[in-house]
C-alpha cells in the first residue's frame, strides 16, 4: 500500500513523489543487477510486457547549455536557456516510436523528465500520453527537489516498480541512470529493466539508438 501511495503519478500533467522516496530509502534497500538477454531472448520478453524502458533523451544540441535559475526553468524549450533536441535528434526519436511499434512491443505508460528535451523525446515516439514527473529528475537539478538522495530513491523505486500494463517507457537523462543504476547510457540508448518482485531490478537489456534494426531483423516478416 505504501509503495502503491508513492508511485502513483498525480492526475495532472506532472506528479512530484519525492517526499515519499526518501521514506523508500528507509523501507526498501533497492537492489540492482545486471543479467543481459540476447537479442531474440530480449524482445521476446518486452513483447511480454513487465518492463520499464529507461531511455535518455535523445541527441542534442551541445553548442547549447542550460541556464537554471529557478524550478519553471527546466521546461523551458527556449534554445537561449536550454538545451535542446537536434534535428538528428528528432529523427531518432520518430525512429524509435516506429521501431517499437513495428516489433509490437506494448506500452502502457510514457513518463518522461520535465525537462523540454525529455519530453519532446517522449511526445516524437508517440507511443501514447505524455506525463511529466519528478520521479526521474535531472541530477543538475536534484536540489530542487529534496537533494541528490531523494532523485536516486526515487528513480530506484520507479524501476523497481512493475508497469500496471505493457512496459513503461521512461525518458531521463544519463546522469540518474548512472547514479541509480548499474549503467550509463548514450544519448537515445535504451536500458531495459525487470522488476525483480522484492523491491529491485535487473538490467536485461542496453539497445543504443541504431540497434533497433538489429531486433527488427530477427522478426519474421
Amino acid at each position: 500500500m505504501i509503495m502503491n501511495l508513492l508511485l502513483a503519478p498525480g492526475k495532472g500533467a506532472r506528479s512530484t513523489p519525492l517526499l515519499g522516496c526518501l521514506l523508500l530509502t528507509l523501507l526498501l534497500p533497492v537492489a540492482a543487477s545486471e543479467t543481459m538477454l540476447d537479442d531474440a531472448a530480449l524482445l521476446a520478453a518486452l513483447r511480454g510486457g513487465g518492463h520499464n524502458l529507461y531511455f535518455r533523451h535523445v541527441a542534442t544540441e551541445w553548442s547549447q547549455s542550460d541556464q537554471v535559475r529557478t524550478i519553471d526553468d527546466l521546461g523551458s524549450c527556449d534554445a537561449t536557456r536550454m538545451r535542446q533536441l537536434s534535428e538528428q535528434g528528432r529523427k531518432d526519436a520518430r525512429n524509435i516510436g516506429e521501431a517499437l511499434r513495428q516489433l509490437q512491443v506494448p506500452v502502457g505508460e510514457v513518463l518522461a523528465s520535465p525537462y523540454c528535451r525529455t519530453v519532446e523525446t517522449a511526445r516524437l515516439m508517440q507511443m501514447g500520453a505524455v506525463i511529466a514527473t519528478d520521479q526521474v529528475m535531472n541530477m543538475r537539478a536534484a536540489d530542487y527537489v529534496g537533494g541528490r538522495a531523494a532523485v536516486i530513491a526515487s528513480a530506484q523505486a520507479l524501476l523497481a516498480s512493475k508497469p500496471l500494463a505493457g512496459n513503461r517507457i521512461i525518458v531521463a537523462h544519463g546522469n540518474v541512470a548512472s547514479a541509480a543504476t548499474p549503467a550509463y547510457p548514450g544519448e537515445g540508448e535504451a536500458l531495459v529493466f525487470q522488476p525483480d518482485g522484492e523491491g529491485g531490478f535487473v538490467l536485461r537489456g542496453r539497445i543504443p539508438v541504431d540497434d533497433w534494426s538489429s531486433l527488427i531483423a530477427i522478426t519474421p516478416q
